[in-house]
């Protein structure tokens, strides 16, 4: 079952897209997501110019070897363009590996060790009134855990935070999406937010006081910081949030030094959740042996694929860390779906990001997954359950789109 052929497929059907097809020579094929928000083409052109060569005539049945030959081979190893551009490979591969066994993917992974994937969706307001409608809106539509991310009083915009119409915010990537739909606008340049970290600490605990008082005590709740503050700035916003009861605190400080997060966790018991931006194993080392964070957010499609991740989260589970993959929409239904049958089959699976695509979007990636009663299910088709069309594919091509940046109100450079 060797590899035939490789193909960078780049599509913008809603969003922008990198998805990679590998095709063996006894007609099997395989799906990958490498989408890489804000520089797909950076992905694109890895795979295109440095991996799609080297990938002809492989044995396609070489999952692990193949893993191996294109991390350890590169000699520039990690990053996020190098371990998305794996990342499609090795989900590919295991597409076609579980197509070829006549099976889902999660069955070749282990088995189902749970009956679905609890999953969170992304509740947002400008301001408290609109937030809770939105916190109505998703648990009508069936979700069971809900992110809380709202306006700051003095700030034009936050991200995260949907605003009603497009002129609010620029335009998003789809033009009829809310800005928390997908933050990447359609500009020759990025656009610029304005930051006030003063006044985020002073309001974010009043409304998670509104939401517990207005929602109650069962609710599970979570919060994205989204690298904004400083260690002790996370140690006190941790700690004025502890009497919400919050599922997670996501992403409070820039973890590269990851020695930061014990400051964070002496002052508070707020659970943490740290990766998004993170791509290997390597970047959890001392965050796990010191049990400095409590959910891993790394997604498939940025941490080397499924055989990456699992590693991951497999030397988690040593330190009762659980999973909670990254799943917003620059993840694309190939990357979701992989997502789906690895934490079927986990041990320490906690929890799934999930944010629904635009139905633009699933016309060119046809999806089997489920969304009930707030949880996520595979089907039972071979493989991933995912196919890509074509020809819808080609009346979507890409369009350049940034992420937002982020500046104080001094003007100065900020996390975004």
């Amino acid at each position: 079952m060797n590899i035939q052929s490789a193909e960078v497929l780049v599509s913008s059907p809603g969003r922008n897209f990198v998805t990679l097809r590998i095709t063996t020579d006894d007609g099997f094929t395989g799906l990958g997501d490498a989408t890489l928000n804000g520089r797909e083409l950076a992905a694109a052109a890895y795979l295109t110019e440095h991996v799609v060569p080297l990938l002809i005539g492989r044995d396609a049945s070489r999952i692990e070897d193949t893993w191996q030959y294109l991390y350890r081979g590169a000699y520039w190893r990690r990053g996020p363009v190098t371990m998305a551009a794996i990342a499609a490979v090795d989900t590919a591969l295991w597409d076609i590996k579980a197509k070829a066994a006549g099976m889902p993917l999660y069955q070749l992974l282990g088995g189902r060790s749970r009956d679905g994937l609890l999953v969170y969706g992304h509740a947002s307001g400008v301001d408290v009134p609109e937030l809770f409608d939105s916190i109505r809106e998703h648990m009508d539509e069936g979700y069971r855990a809900i992110r809380i991310q709202t306006g700051i009083p003095g700030l034009p915009s936050v991200y995260g935070v949907a605003h009603s119409s497009n002129a609010a915010a620029g335009t998003a990537a789809g033009s009829d999406a809310r800005y928390d739909y997908e933050p990447a606008r359609r500009s020759a340049l990025p656009v610029e937010e304005t930051w006030d970290t003063r006044a985020y600490l002073r309001h974010i605990p009043t409304v998670f006081e509104a939401v517990r008082n207005e929602f109650g005590p069962e609710l599970p709740l979570l919060h994205d910081a989204h690298h904004r503050l400083t260690p002790i700035q996370a140690a006190k916003l941790g700690k004025s949030l502890e009497p919400y009861d919050l599922f997670w605190l996501e992403d409070v400080t820039p973890a590269e030094n990851q020695a930061v997060l014990r400051r964070v966790r002496e002052h508070t018991t707020t659970p943490l959740a740290i990766g998004e931006v993170f791509n290997t194993i390597w970047d959890y080392r001392e965050l796990f042996e010191e049990q400095l964070i409590d959910y891993v957010r790394s997604p498939v499609t940025h941490a080397g694929g499924i055989t990456g991740l699992r590693r991951i989260f497999d030397f988690a589970a040593v330190y009762q860390i659980k999973s909670g993959a990254h799943g917003p929409t620059d993840v694309s239904p190939v990357g979701l779906a992989a997502a789906i049958h690895l934490g079927l089959s986990i041990p320490n699976f906690g929890i799934q990001e999930y944010m629904q695509h635009a139905p633009v979007t699933h016309e060119v990636f046809r999806t089997t997954y489920t969304f009930e009663n707030g949880m996520l299910n595979p089907s039972d088709a071979p493989g991933l359950g995912v196919d890509y069309d074509d020809e819808v594919a080609a009346a979507h091509p890409y369009s350049g789109a940034y992420l937002p940046v982020n500046r104080l109100l001094d003007g100065s450079m900020h996390d975004w």
